[in-house]
């Protein structure tokens, strides 16, 4: 993933966030994603509430098992995540109706900065009309770079 001037500004799912964690291809597109993000790659925007699930689908104790990652290195992680993004804190009156209410904040943030992208592997975000072009796969975003 070069510094390309085109890539667009991105919201990073918690789903490609854990899949990049849980890899052991460093080639896959969560990978690349994840590592881009720890290395400040590319741009990309977080909210407190996003960066609240990240932190509690991490240490859920089914997925600590997978990850192996200690408390402590999965807040490290968090915390250099976060200094790598652009943290926004959208007022959800303006955000249409996620397909799925847990989403909500995703669709929060979307709506928050025009031309902001998702990079999801969830099948019913990408699958919403309203937001076509703005929910990518993960590989799409890869590709795009």
């Amino acid at each position: 993933m070069s510094g390309a001037p085109d890539r667009p500004l991105v919201v990073v799912d918690t789903n490609v966030v854990v899949a990049g964690l849980l890899t052991s291809d460093s080639t896959s597109p969560v990978s690349r994603i994840l590592d881009g993000m720890l290395a400040g790659a590319f741009s990309f925007v977080v909210s407190e509430p996003l960066l609240a699930e990240y932190h509690a689908v991490l240490v859920r104790p089914k997925l600590q098992v997978l990850h192996g990652l200690a408390l402590s290195e999965v807040e490290s992680i968090l915390t250099d995540l976060a200094l790598n993004a652009m943290v926004l804190n959208p007022l959800t009156k303006l955000a249409p109706p996620a397909p799925d209410a847990g989403d909500q904040l995703l669709w929060d943030l979307l709506a928050a900065r025009p031309g902001l992208v998702l990079v999801t592997g969830d099948k019913l975000l990408l699958e919403d009309a309203g937001m076509e072009g703005r929910v990518i796969t993960p590989r799409e975003f890869v590709e795009r770079t």
